[in-house]
């Protein structure tokens, strides 16, 4: 590959070999060998120089870089170019093996810090704290923010955002009043990201927030006098969206099919009325502090159950009697309420669907819409088995990230290959690999413009079913090729026009904030374009550095060329009120994030 900045043109070069290699010359195999030829460049005003010793020793070629943004891409919400360089220099492997030992503040302990911070400023610009609403969805929001830029737990953020459009609970609820417990929520996602799948499910099973979202919080043991039956609700989903879907699957995702060639159910609605039972005598483990007295017990609303400690048992009001779940599994009867939940969840952990089913969603969320049943397959049998543990989420990431599908570049022209990027996740992509304006420390964002531009936003999916269908289908196309394309479900005429404008706001900074506050007044953070206005000078130089950020190395020549065209133009003279490099950054930038090449990530 040429060296993107300056171009070296040489007359008669001279090689001195004191080393001999069987394979080839160059690409950094220069070891013993001078190069001289007639002239270099060296172009004023740059800080690069292109050597002569630059023709063989591999200086300028960036596969390895652009190997790494896009690994980078699937792993994290976006780095800057130094971290890129930083991570090609090692494996992937040791850098899994990193981020495995990172951890940031707990979620829902920094939401009530922002809280408090921005009661105080509320305050102290004469407002009073009986007006000031919270910890509520907002206030989660700013705390998801500030853990995101500049935090170094980037692969477990990034898993923990993936199991929450898996596991999902959502603000667009009566869950939106509580802050610290989405906050707190969003810890069981993160500090299980490289647990193991039994003890998440179990915790995301016990978690308040899951209790009020999907009605087993105060689900009551059956009294037919009164026609009252357990709450089905969290039992139907635990099977149908959490572990094993509706349908019995192989380990590479296909199907099981019976004597009619017909797919077999996973469950039935008597299986769902026996798991109801399960979910039966759980409650608030405390309560807020109270005028009327109220007392932890069986029955408290929501309202006043404190939402970060796991659900308590009941007993009295637990469904007694033997519980059949499925493969045949009998809870006998005379067990406490928790011994049938443990039971529950073993009987869904252990079931061989939750393999394939858990890999396809993952591989969705990091990699690819549609994996190949042998990629589904080796990420299932990490799961089922490694080194005699079943469920190591570890092995199981390992095993997506690194699998020869979501590497290999000759993987990248399958038509089967790729993905939509879904819209949050190429707005986090801005605020993080491009530099953020200084002006504060703290990097608050409410970010509900965009939300209403694209209806996105950490813990605000419609409904259970998540943002998307993991198996939607957009078209004839996909249907006639047998594809999904889960994200185009909220890609439509409104969202993606929406999302444009929101690019176009975000690249004239002097105007807009990429980071906004909306309860408080305080500096708010836009896109710093210094660094950028350094290569915008030459228009091949920049579309190529945003190439190595964004694309990956894989703008398409059509795409650049376009973008060449439009800033070219743009000359020191064109316009007094901005610096031309200012615009050419914009401009470039606009086409860039709004272009097809960076919106599908192969």
């Amino acid at each position: 590959m040429k060296h993107h900045l300056l171009y070296l043109f040489l007359c008669l070069p001279i090689c001195f070999f004191s080393q001999q290699y069987s394979d080839y010359l160059g690409a950094g195999h220069s070891n013993g060998i001078t190069v001289t030829s007639s002239s270099q460049e060296d172009r004023i005003g740059w800080n690069e120089i292109a050597s002569d010793n630059n023709t063989i020793n591999g200086t300028g070629l960036d596969g390895r870089l652009l190997e790494t943004s896009r690994f980078l891409a699937q792993a994290t919400f976006g780095t800057d170019l130094d971290y890129i360089k930083t991570v090609a220099e090692g494996t992937y492997e040791d850098w899994i093996d990193q981020q495995f030992d990172l951890n940031s503040q707990s979620m829902g302990t920094l939401t009530q810090t922002v809280y408090d911070k921005a009661l105080n400023r509320f305050v102290a610009n004469g407002g009073s704290e009986d007006d000031y609403f919270g910890p509520f969805w907002v206030h989660f929001q700013y705390a998801w923010w500030e853990s995101n830029i500049g935090n170094e737990d980037l692969l477990r953020q990034r898993i923990a955002l993936a199991l929450s459009e898996i596991l999902v609970i959502s603000r667009e609820s009566n869950l939106g009043d509580y802050g610290i417990g989405l906050g707190d929520y969003y810890d069981v996602l993160k500090d299980n990201a490289f647990g193991n799948f039994k003890n998440l499910l179990r915790e995301v099973t016990l978690h308040p927030m899951m209790g009020i979202y999907l009605s087993h919080y105060n689900n009551p043991r059956s009294n037919p006098e009164e026609n009252i039956h357990p709450d089905e609700n969290f039992a139907r989903e635990i099977m149908q969206l959490f572990t094993i879907g509706l349908y019995e699957m192989n380990q590479d995702g296909s199907y099981v099919l019976d004597g009619n060639g017909d797919r077999v159910p996973t469950y039935n609605n008597n299986d769902i009325k026996e798991f109801a039972k399960i979910f039966t005598g759980l409650g608030p483990a405390d309560v807020m502090e109270n005028p009327w007295g109220v007392t932890p017990r069986f029955g408290v609303n929501h309202y006043l159950a404190i939402k970060d400690i796991p659900m308590a048992m009941y007993d009295e009001f637990h469904e007694p009697g033997e519980k059949r779940l499925l493969n045949g599994q009998v809870v006998p009867s005379g067990q406490s309420g928790m011994q049938d939940i443990d039971a529950a969840i073993d009987n869904l952990f252990n079931h061989q669907n939750v393999g394939p089913f858990i890999a396809i969603r993952l591989i969705q969320q990091l990699v690819k819409s549609n994996p190949s049943p042998a990629y589904i397959s080796r990420v299932s049998a990490a799961f089922n088995n490694t080194k005699g543990v079943r469920g190591d989420m570890k092995a199981v990431i390992k095993a997506i990230l690194l699998d020869e599908e979501a590497r290999s570049c000759s993987w990248i022209d399958d038509p089967k290959n790729g993905k939509l990027v879904e819209p949050m996740i190429r707005y986090f992509n801005v605020a993080r690999q491009l530099d953020l304006d200084n002006e504060t420390s703290e990097n608050w964002n409410v970010a509900y413009n965009f939300y209403q531009a694209t209806g996105q936003s950490p813990l605000a999916a419609p409904h259970v079913f998540n943002f998307y269908l993991p198996a939607y289908v957009p078209n004839s196309e996909f249907d006639s090729a047998k594809l999904v394309g889960p994200e185009f479900e909220i890609h439509n005429s409104a969202t993606s026009i929406d999302f444009i404008n929101e690019v176009d706001l975000w690249t004239f900074p002097q105007y807009y904030s990429i980071l906004r506050t909306w309860d408080i007044d305080m500096e708010e953070r836009s896109l710093d374009f210094e660094a950028l206005k350094y290569y915008a000078r030459d228009s091949e130089v920049l579309v190529n550095q945003l190439d190595k950020l964004f694309t990956h190395g894989q703008l398409s020549r059509e795409t650049k060329n376009l973008i060449k065209d439009a800033i070219d133009p743009i000359v020191n003279d064109w316009n007094d009120d901005f610096q031309y490099t200012d615009l050419r950054v914009k401009m470039a930038l606009y086409l860039l994030l709004i272009s097809p090449d960076y919106a599908i990530l192969k």
